[in-house]
């Protein structure tokens, strides 16, 4: 499933991008030589029974599936007959060269919109917006946020609190504050009445330290019973004799919220050097028992953590998320310029040492996640599909050698001085390029792999 995904992911995505550049070209004017989807030995090839005046493409299916070109006649490539001069690359004035460069990373974007667009008319089961207790002394619990709590809506001042459809939703307009202070309209579990929290905006290191404004602030995810699932046996909890079902209270006399509670109370049993004894106040088919729990002791990468052999938490709640035509597209080209305004915001945390680079992601992680959203239905791999669309988008754009926003880059200098770089300056760059591209894949695979546990 996995393996499909990503390339089903692959191709789409590459497809459209040359797509874009192969069908500006042709329109204007300009003689394509070769389509490819991948590099290397040709598995398929076929030409067009009824191609575009002047053009007679040669379509192909190649070996190796990560990446694709579009292959245009020029003349610094070549011989050109005279007769198809007209037609060269390098012929066409510089806004012509320009358009066709660009539409390839353009055609990413549009392609997002539909697909964001896609998911809205269709509509999906998403996370109810009900959150578990925030991480101790964090700035969410410092604000007042409490276990339980549902959040309404959400706005950078009172006066434009937004409403707020699910958890997901939440999570992303969180992202997009960054380290601004934020306010969330929420009302508390089994209470009707509703209040407006403050959380202020984050210090200037809290996401250098933690990957993203989610995790900075603190919230902890969604909220659940701290119930057992599944008990392993030989574990620790099923020694203690607890069962599938159990509804924990209590430990050690103080109150147990929620399942995230539990497993940060379980993992913090194991810092002592010999977990101690606990006392569990449970609660089976609606009958209190007080049961005594040994938590076992585990160690990674030098620290100590507990650990009860048993999974915790129930599925949260979900609520069913759909929007109408319009609304639906013009919310998917918010949410595209949202995620293109992210995207360049790590990029720019990243050169400037404000975001660590850990977070630099390779196609294994992408393989990984493609088979993750694949298996939770349609509409999540969709998404799926449209944040790599913006991501591969935008890094064509970046004005790297290589990339077409390296070729945009060749333009604005020679529009400015009237005449393009030397052929050794655009060698001596070209190269450069590829092994600053070369650097990163290497080390994004790099942590793909520690990321995965391939790699310790």
């Amino acid at each position: 499933m996995t393996l499909l995904a990503f390339l089903l992911a692959l191709g789409v995505l590459i497809t459209v991008h040359e797509w874009g550049h192969y069908r500006v070209a042709v329109a204007c004017g300009v003689k394509v030589l070769t389509f490819s989807i991948g590099f290397g030995k040709p598995l398929l090839r076929w030409k067009s029974r009824q191609p575009h005046a002047g053009q007679d493409t040669e379509f192909l299916i190649s070996l190796i599936p990560l990446g694709g070109y579009v292959k245009m006649l020029d003349e610094n490539e070549g011989d050109v007959a005279p007769q198809d001069a007209p037609m060269a690359f390098n012929r066409q004035p510089l806004r012509v060269r320009a358009a066709i460069v660009s539409a390839g990373p353009l055609a990413n974007l549009a392609l997002a919109v539909c697909l964001y667009a896609v998911t809205f008319w269709v509509g999906q089961y998403e996370t109810q917006a009900t959150l578990a207790a925030p991480i101790a002394g964090s700035v969410a619990e410092a604000a007042g946020l409490r276990s339980g709590d549902t959040v309404l809506r959400a706005g950078t001042s009172t006066e434009d609190l937004q409403g707020i459809a699910s958890l997901d939703a939440l999570r992303w307009w969180l992202l997009q504050q960054a380290a601004s202070a934020v306010y969330l309209e929420v009302q508390p579990q089994g209470k009707s009445s509703a209040r407006v929290l403050s959380l202020p905006a984050l210090a200037e290191d809290a996401l250098t330290n933690t990957s993203d404004a989610w995790q900075a602030r603190g919230f902890a995810g969604a909220w659940s019973r701290a119930v057992l699932a599944d008990v392993h046996v030989g574990g620790a909890a099923h020694a203690a004799g607890l069962q599938r079902g159990d509804e924990v209270l209590r430990i050690e006399g103080r109150v147990v919220s929620d399942a995230s509670t539990l497993r940060t109370m379980v993992r913090v049993s194991g810092q002592h050097e010999v977990p101690l004894p606990q006392m569990w106040d449970v609660l089976r088919a609606g009958h209190p028992l007080h049961i005594e729990v040994q938590p076992e002791q585990i160690t990674e990468a030098a620290q100590h953590f507990g650990r009860i052999g048993a999974q915790v938490g129930e599925p949260p709640a979900k609520v069913w998320v759909q929007y109408g035509m319009w609304v639906g597209i013009d919310k998917a080209m918010v949410k595209t310029w949202e995620v293109v305004v992210m995207t360049l915001d790590m990029l720019g945390r990243l050169l400037t040492g404000h975001a660590s680079l850990d977070n630099l992601s390779g196609p294994l992680t992408m393989a990984d996640y493609a088979g993750r959203s694949a298996s939770l239905g349609m509409g999540a791999y969709l998404s799926y599909l449209a944040l790599v669309s913006v991501s591969l988008g935008v890094f064509n754009l970046l004005p790297l050698p290589v990339l077409d926003g390296g070729h945009l880059l060749y333009y604005l200098y020679e529009a400015c001085t009237g005449y393009p770089p030397s052929p050794q300056w655009l060698d001596t760059l070209q190269r450069a390029g590829l092994a600053l591209l070369v650097a990163l894949m290497v080390f994004s695979v790099f942590n793909d792999l520690v990321r995965l546990g391939w790699l310790p």
